[in-house]
């Protein structure tokens, strides 16, 4: 049998990806946002059900104990206790681990781009991200519209409003993959069309799109807040160029108590779907008690991003080697 050695992604696409990544150091640079390092393994993870992250066993030489770590699925923890310990805005280009994501547009392991940013409101992060897209990859400035309208736009749907049934029936009645018996809770439903019908007309459109303003119950780490016509909101955005998920943005939420409880409540839908429980991560809660400053934080897929200035239809071709031949 012949072993396939060669990389993944032809040299001129890494050279590419070099400079890319150079131009990116810089424009931060120019912004006085330094770079950091951040560990790579943990002793807790996100607690999020739609993450699992891969764990692995530390063993002291000459034990029997096992010690539980996992690989990260995104810096945020730990680049959110170096803000606590006052270090000013900060970004990091991470090496990021997600268990059983795999296909054309995932890979276990992937590049990420995250920054935080202490004097910048949401809204200034997202021309931020803007000038970033222009600037390094000659992206076009991109329009923004807020959850709400996006559903109402391709579904006639006012999510605030509508039923958990009204939701449901317009899933089933878009998305023809789905059984009639499928079962799951509203924020699922507004998932499934926005996978399984927003991204593929945005990608049909071709248009690049901040959306914002998302459901509160879909706030993750971000604060909630109202919008103009007071509807309780996440104030959160997700910016999608050719219908792909390329970046992920918060007013970062400052409560511990707050998050510690939205640590619980994930642990108690991840029992719910027979997954493992999460340690929960108390050197970040303690980083918080001890005062995490207002700041606005943004996590973008740098491979994603690749693909789409390279003109590349997976994403092993802008990576050196594969998940496969790794």
């Amino acid at each position: 049998m012949t072993t396939n050695w060669q990389p993944s992604a032809d040299i001129n696409t890494l050279k590419r990806r070099a400079q890319y990544l150079a131009d990116v150091r810089l424009f931060f640079a120019e912004r006085d946002v330094w770079e950091v390092e951040t560990p790579i393994l943990s002793q807790a993870a996100p607690t999020a059900p739609y993450l699992d992250s891969f764990t692995t066993d530390y063993i002291p030489i000459g034990s029997q104990s096992k010690e539980i770590h996992y690989l990260q699925t995104s810096p945020e923890f730990a680049m959110k206790r170096l803000l606590a310990a006052d270090s000013g805005s900060i970004y990091q280009i991470a090496k990021v681990f997600r268990n059983g994501e795999r296909g054309r547009f995932h890979s276990p392991e992937f590049t990420m781009l995250e920054w935080y940013r202490l004097e910048l409101t949401l809204k200034q992060l997202m021309d931020e991200v803007n000038a970033l897209l222009l600037d390094v990859f000659n992206i076009e400035p991109i329009l923004r519209l807020s959850y709400r309208t996006v559903f109402e736009f391709f579904f006639k749907l006012n999510i605030f409003v509508c039923s958990d049934e009204d939701i449901k029936h317009c899933a089933l009645s878009r998305i023809d993959s789905l059984a009639d018996d499928f079962e799951t809770d509203r924020d699922g439903w507004l998932e499934l069309l926005m996978s399984y019908v927003v991204e593929p007309r945005l990608a049909a459109l071709n248009l690049p799109l901040f959306i914002y303003d998302f459901p509160a119950s879909q706030a993750q780490l971000a604060k909630i807040k109202y919008d103009q016509q007071g509807n309780k909101v996440a104030d959160r955005f997700e910016l999608y160029i050719a219908g792909l998920e390329i970046a992920n943005g918060y007013n970062e939420l400052l409560d511990a108590d707050e998050l510690r409880q939205r640590f619980e409540s994930d642990n108690q839908q991840r029992q719910q779907q027979n997954k493992p429980e999460i340690l929960i991560d108390e050197n970040l809660l303690a980083a918080m008690k001890s005062g995490l400053p207002e700041c606005s934080g943004v996590a973008l897929g740098f491979d994603r991003l690749i693909m789409l200035t390279t003109n590349s239809q997976q994403i092993q071709a802008v990576q050196s080697f594969c998940f496969e031949q790794a």
